[in-house]
């Protein structure tokens, strides 16, 4: 069973669990563990960025030990029903599952579409699964890109994004993919071997513009197609604890290094939550650091996020009111906003649960109670088109 709290003076609302830990978005683990998450967050005073070049040199990165090189190359990947994904007659009340040609075991971790073609987008994930649809979502063809096959390596993507035709792919070991034409190709930028850990978040911001983001901290922006970054923050997190584990952010003596788990909000500020969840950490633009943050109770933070409204989800306050979540006991791994007032969450064995009163109240979908499968991503391109991703190449497209 889980609790949602809310505020009652103002609607930035809190979701405890006792649930399945999800995999990083960068990572994917099995742990089972009880988690309670609350959390506090805080305004900071904001100053300017540094700035710095990074060289143009490739990466190298060893090779992830407990995957498989999967890719398959296709030179027209939507000819022929073989290679396609069709999503399954009947589906869900307000779900169907579209059912992917890719191998078991194959952890989904992001997705999106093409602004100008909304029917045109890419889903990435694991073992360096590239997947393209162009009727919405509906049927799914592999994708193989001539210059990620280069190196013995099995690129783990972990976040795409596009801004008109322009689009960008990062992904560990150490890879950063652009598209000038809507992804009918994909160029290689040279990184840096310098860059402090691995990219897990990139966000297209504009015309040969993009922010990318490393689970060590790093924030880097670019306005020349990533021929030169510039630092958004003047250090690591590791660096910024070691300064400010004094002041009193407890738990932050025993942090490894990386985030568990990065959210943005459209005005470009984030929050991320330490790999041990025993803190987490803001960003706002301008600010030359992140912020750390206390946590409020004893036990991890399972993930944070932002609302449609602003605000941020998994916080807690004095006063509040816990609304009973029917979840089987399972945990509730990720939140996305359709609208101010509907929202979808997702987590463990399949669960599903909905609000159309801005969180107030939830209700479980049973019919999703047979997807045996951990989901771990909510995404809502727009009010009509959503996805759940989830493991073993889960995908759940909504049908509204």
């Amino acid at each position: 069973m889980a609790t949602l709290q809310l505020l009652t003076d103002c609607s930035i609302q809190t979701l405890r669990a006792c649930s399945i830990s999800p995999p990083r978005r960068y990572k994917s683990s099995s742990a089972v563990q009880s988690l309670s998450t609350r959390a506090c967050l805080h305004s900071n005073p904001q100053s300017k960025p540094t700035t710095t070049s990074l060289p143009s040199s490739l990466s190298r990165r060893h090779l992830i030990a407990d995957t498989a090189a999967v890719s398959i190359a296709v030179s027209s990947p939507f000819i022929g029903t073989s290679k396609l994904a069709k999503s399954e007659e009947g589906g869900l009340s307000e779900w169907e599952r579209v059912f992917l040609p890719i191998d078991p075991g194959v952890v989904l971790l992001d997705i999106a579409f093409v602004p100008d073609d909304p029917n045109h987008g890419f889903v990435l994930g694991t073992r360096q699964t590239l997947l393209e649809t162009k009727d919405g979502g509906k049927t799914w063809a592999p994708r193989s890109i001539p210059s990620a096959e280069d190196e013995d390596f099995n690129y783990r993507f972990n976040s795409i994004s596009f801004n008109g035709k322009e689009g960008w792919i990062v992904g560990k070991p150490a890879i950063l993919l652009y598209t000038s034409d809507a992804g009918e190709s994909w160029g290689r930028i040279p990184l840096s071997n310098q860059l402090p850990g691995d990219m897990v978040y990139i966000k297209a911001t504009g015309e040969k513009s993009a922010e990318m983001v490393t689970d060590e901290g790093a924030i880097y922006v670019t306005s020349n197609k990533g021929y030169n970054w510039r630092a958004a923050v003047q250090e690591t997190v590791s660096a910024t604890l070691n300064r400010t584990v004094s002041s009193g952010i407890s738990g932050a003596s025993y942090y490894t290094g990386t985030f568990n788990t990065v959210n943005r909000s459209p005005d470009g500020s984030y929050v991320a939550v330490s790999s041990r969840g025993n803190f987490y950490l803001t960003w706002q633009p301008g600010q030359p650091y992140w912020q750390p943050h206390n946590r409020s109770v004893a036990r991890r933070i399972q993930n944070m996020g932002w609302r449609a409204d602003g605000g941020l989800w998994l916080l807690i306050t004095e006063e509040f009111e816990e609304i009973p979540v029917q979840s089987r006991g399972f945990g509730i791994l990720d939140v996305g906003y359709r609208s101010q007032d509907e929202a979808w969450a997702a987590g463990g064995s399949g669960i599903l649960l909905r609000t159309n009163n801005g969180g107030k109240t939830w209700i479980r979908d049973k019919a999703a109670d047979n997807i045996a499968a951990n989901l771990y991503s909510v995404k809502f391109i727009n009010d009509q088109t959503g996805f759940v991703l989830g493991n073993d190449g889960v995908l759940l497209r909504y049908l509204g």
